[in-house]
């Protein structure tokens, strides 16, 4: 289930705010999922149903989409935080979104041969 409540997280050195909203909350979530207001330090991700351009079947389903948006918004902060913020790396939500996806894979393999 999404958090329901503001989390931090520490990105690099710089301390994140974690805030879950709804559209009602947040007029930015209109047509976005998430989003990262760089100059507070602050994710802000829907953590209710998605846009309506995402076709979710049950909660179990909703949940995880959550969680993918918040990773994908949490990959645009490592970038910023780590000097990329005007990048194309950064500015790449197709690139963003393919590590958002693929990143849980990729721990799995990384732990399953104790690369981490």
């Amino acid at each position: 289930m999404a958090k329901e409540h503001t989390a931090k997280l520490n990105i690099l050195g710089t301390e994140y705010t974690l805030t879950p909203s709804s559209r009602k909350g947040h007029p930015h979530l209109e047509k976005v999922n998430g989003y990262v207001r760089f100059s507070g330090a602050e994710i802000i991700y829907d953590n209710e149903m998605p846009n309506e351009d995402v076709y979710i079947v049950n909660q179990q389903e909703n949940e995880l989409f959550n969680k993918r948006v918040l990773r994908h918004e949490i990959i645009h902060a490592f970038f910023y935080e780590s000097g990329l913020g005007d990048s194309k790396y950064n500015n790449d939500e197709e690139l963003v979104d393919w590590i958002a996806i693929q990143f849980p894979k990729m721990l799995k393999a990384f732990e399953k041969v104790e690369a981490i």
